[in-house]
């Protein structure tokens, strides 16, 4: 019986399992392609950091990490890295790139890709450079040219394609140049201030067990400010950091899929109660309730299991492309394969969300009488509100469920749906108060094709309800996408005011403060800010030494507080970044046994203190005594120098110091310019060129909101699904309307004005809602999380929201043909059969 009705049925419900299909798709894609990069991850891990292990220090080791590598049988190979300037004599430009100083046969797994091939092999005995590629290309530097590191000058061996432990983001701001160890000390670049990291390589004895050894001697080494990493280890946070991503397009294919869902519930309703008068007749040949259910209930699994094959299909398919699009995100080359969780899942969630969506038009098919078959009446009420809460707690228990399994976290889970029912709560009482309102408030002097389109919004079996969801909550996500990027921009953004500085100057000694600062006026540029930069690590948390800390399980003192190596800068006043929480801001101190300093409001938080309590720094082996006399809170998005600690005045001027100086150049020109004499003048300095860095955030962005939007689309093509579907499913009621006007004297141009004014007005409404929903959320975000003014994109309102509007339009038109060309003989003998 389910497979007789449903052959004859079958065209009125294979748009909405082709809504189905895109969901699943969706979620399938995002979960195999991320089941994927996890295993490859994992598969290639001893290849990401080039050995089995490593232990890392921002200083040089001291004797007892010595005494552990030693136990281990000494390094493989050693590392030090740090960013600093370059420059190539060629042809006399600059740029800030990461130094690795490298000694021994690293890597021990991988390779490092150059060009030539026989480059990275040969470097260290021919003492040459290896630069990165990009670099090369864009100063139009070739092998056999030179670069000058600090007071060295190298030879350039090839260009570097890709190297273990380099990050491909990190790369686009400081790109990879390779050079011998023995030249770094040569260089001159190691100064005060200088930010090192020493990396120690080794490799694993057979069968050694990493997890147990990291678990054993982490504790020990971070007593020591050094660290122990295995490759095991880094491909964990390396997934979990990637997962994040991965975890939120999940949850954007997951709204696509909920969209379909919609569709389905709001299908299997109109098609359920036309199916009454058939139930009723096979109920007086002696069907049960159970049998009656049980044969709608089979279409529709059956349907979400077709569904769920075609949408698993379609997803392993859509896979393939995202390489391309992550091209320059990705930390690995991924080799795809058949996920068979994401396979497993897509098939489940096929059949598993089309019956529980469809359960509770379903359930008007228990209590349909036998005597229906003569007249329909209404269902038992009580008895389907008592199906509706049961069917509608299932539902979102299973939303909760499925979120949870994606975020691993019951409060995000809650948020996210929270965030599900705010946004179809909204959009779904913008549809009921647009139907009522029209009831109440209904314009009687219109014409009457404006009247009759603004009629049909309220008719019975309409779709002003699922079609006002479907288009908002596509339009939606698309619009905060686009707020919500410029927002971030609008953080990131280097004002054009002269006194806003876009040029920062790292380590500069405190010897080198007059000639920098000459240098820069001597090309018309001012000094905008010389801040000093003093060292410190924490050594007593209020009354606690820090290794005691450390050894100390139950502590909620946050471990990156511990072992941080804090640059503490002294001043009088508050910057414009700035705002004093709490407490009273000391401008300057004399002789004071304890010292009252400023910490900005992280770090009171992250190291559980308030005013008065005790710190004791290390200022570099002489010991300080302070006190928190003030709480502030930093705007850390602001693009300039910002600091956790800030000491008064009087305290810091003679201890060991670095300066940072920053100014304001106009143009490119003048920035290219002005690095160029800096890097020959004073090698061990560090640029920041704010405009460059803004250009690789913005560009990230762009590439990240491409993803986010391809993901989105899913919602919007969901929606367009369920719009012709709808469409489709009240096709012969709006044929008989169609039959009557033109019986009463209509005429066919008069009931295409009808039908385009209907879908006009569903497309405006609906995109508008999610448009402003989403303005609204973006709003609350730059308040909220931001803090920040909020200027929004022109981009939804001038190209997303007309566009929508005449896509839903279009498929209105295109569907309603048939209904305006029918001719009303053919439905009058079809009314007179059906008698």
């Amino acid at each position: 019986m389910a497979w007789r009705d449903g052959k004859a049925s079958a065209r009125k419900l294979v748009l909405f399992m082709a809504s189905i299909v895109i969901g699943i798709a969706a979620v399938v894609s995002i979960q195999s392609f991320g089941d994927n990069l996890k295993k490859n991850i994992g598969q290639q891990s001893k290849s990401l950091m080039g050995a089995d292990f490593k232990i890392d220090s921002r200083g040089l080791p001291n004797e007892r990490v010595v005494q552990i590598m030693d136990s281990l049988g000494g390094a493989n190979a050693k590392e030090v890295n740090f960013p600093s300037m370059v420059a190539f004599t060629n042809n006399s430009s600059s740029k800030l790139v990461q130094i690795r100083g490298i000694e021994g046969g690293f890597p021990f797994y991988g390779e490092i890709d150059t060009e030539p091939k026989e480059a990275a092999l040969h470097y260290q005995e021919q003492g040459a450079a290896l630069v990165d590629a990009t670099v090369m290309l864009q100063l139009g530097v070739f092998p056999g040219d030179s670069i000058k590191v600090g007071e060295v000058v190298l030879p350039i061996a090839g260009a570097i394609q890709s190297i273990p432990g380099s990050s491909s983001v990190f790369s686009s701001i400081a790109p990879p140049v390779v050079i011998p160890h023995r030249f770094i000390e040569e260089s001159g670049l190691i100064q005060q201030g200088s930010r090192l990291k020493y990396e120690y390589y080794f490799l694993a004895n057979s069968g050694e067990n990493l997890e147990a050894m990291e678990k054993a001697l982490n504790p020990m080494l971070r007593t020591e400010e050094a660290d122990l990493d295995t490759h095991l280890s880094t491909s964990r946070n390396l997934g979990r950091r990637y997962q994040n991503f991965g975890d939120f397009l999940n949850l954007v294919a997951f709204i696509a899929l909920l969209l379909g869902c919609i569709g389905i519930a709001s299908a299997i309703h109109v098609y359920i109660k036309g199916k009454l008068p058939n139930v009723a007749v096979l109920k007086c040949l002696g069907a049960t309730k159970r049998q009656t259910f049980l044969i709608y209930l089979t279409q529709i699994a059956a349907i979400g299991l077709l569904g769920g094959i075609l949408g698993t299909a379609l997803g392993l398919l859509l896979q393939q492309g995202f390489p391309i699009i992550l091209e320059g995100l990705l930390p690995v080359e991924v080799q795809l394969s058949w996920a068979p969780q994401a396979i497993f899942m897509g098939l489940t969630l096929g059949v598993f969300m089309s019956i529980l969506f469809a359960l509770y038009p379903l359930m008007g098919t228990l209590y349909v009488s036998p005597l229906q078959a003569l007249r329909i009446g209404n269902n038992n009420a009580s008895a389907s509100t008592l199906s509706g809460v049961l069917v509608s707690g299932g539902v979102f228990v299973f939303i909760f469920l499925f979120s949870l399994w994606l975020l691993r976290d019951w409060r995000d889970a809650m948020g996210f749906v929270a965030g599900i029912l705010t946004t179809f709560a909204i959009l779904a009482a913008v549809a009921h108060f647009l139907m009522r309102g029209i009831k109440f408030y209904f314009p009687s002097t219109w014409s009457f094709t404006a009247r009759q389109s603004l009629l049909n919004l309220f008719r019975p079996q309409n779709q002003t309800l699922i079609l006002i969801l479907s288009i908002g909550v596509g339009t939606f996500l698309i619009s905060t996408l686009y707020f919500t990027k410029d927002l971030l921009l609008a953080q990131t953004s280097v004002e054009k005011q002269a006194d806003s500085p876009n040029i920062i100057l790292l380590d500069v000694q405190s010897n080198q403060r007059e000639a920098v600062s000459g240098a820069i006026r001597n090309k018309d540029l001012s000094v905008l800010d010389d801040i000093p930069i003093v060292t410190m690590r924490i050594q007593n948390l209020k009354g606690t030494p820090v290794n005691q800390l450390r050894k100390d399980t139950t502590t909620q003192v946050r471990r990156w507080i511990l072992n941080h190596e804090f640059r503490v800068t002294y001043r009088d006043s508050l910057t414009a970044s700035e705002t004093l929480e709490s407490g009273v801001w000391i401008k300057e101190v004399a002789g004071e046994e304890e010292i009252p300093i400023s910490v900005s409001d992280n770090f009171a938080r992250d190291a559980v203190v308030g005013l008065d309590d005790k710190i004791i720094f290390n200022v570099q082996g002489v010991v300080m005594k302070t006190k928190v006399a003030s709480i502030r809170s930093v705007d850390w998005s602001r693009m300039q120098p910002n600091f956790t600690i800030v000491f008064p005045k009087g305290v810091l001027e003679s201890a060991p110091q670095f300066r940072v100086l920053t100014t304001n150049a106009p143009t490119q020109a003048q920035s290219a310019n002005l690095q160029r004499d800096l890097v020959r003048n004073f090698p061990n300095i560090s640029v920041l060129d704010l405009r460059q860095i803004l250009n690789v955030v913005e560009g990230l962005l762009n590439k990240i909101s491409w993803i986010i939007n391809f993901m989105a689309l899913f919602s919007i093509l969901t929606g367009i699904l369920v719009l012709i579907g709808a469409i489709r499913t009240s096709k012969y009621q709006r044929i008989r309307e169609s039959v009557l006007l033109r019986t009463l004297g209509a005429k066919s141009s008069q009931i295409l004005k009808i039908n385009a004014l209907e879908y006009l007005y569903l497309g405006v409404l609906g995109s508008l809602s999610g448009i402003l929903l989403s303005l609204l959320g973006s709003q609350l975000l730059a308040w909220y999380m931001f803090d920040a003014p909020f200027v929004p994109s022109k981009v939804p309102f001038v190209v997303l929201f007309p566009a929508i509007v005449l896509l839903v339009l279009l498929i209105g038109l295109l569907n309603s043909r048939s209904v305006i060309l029918s001719p009303p003989l053919d439905v009058l003998r079809k009314e007179g059969g059906a008698r």
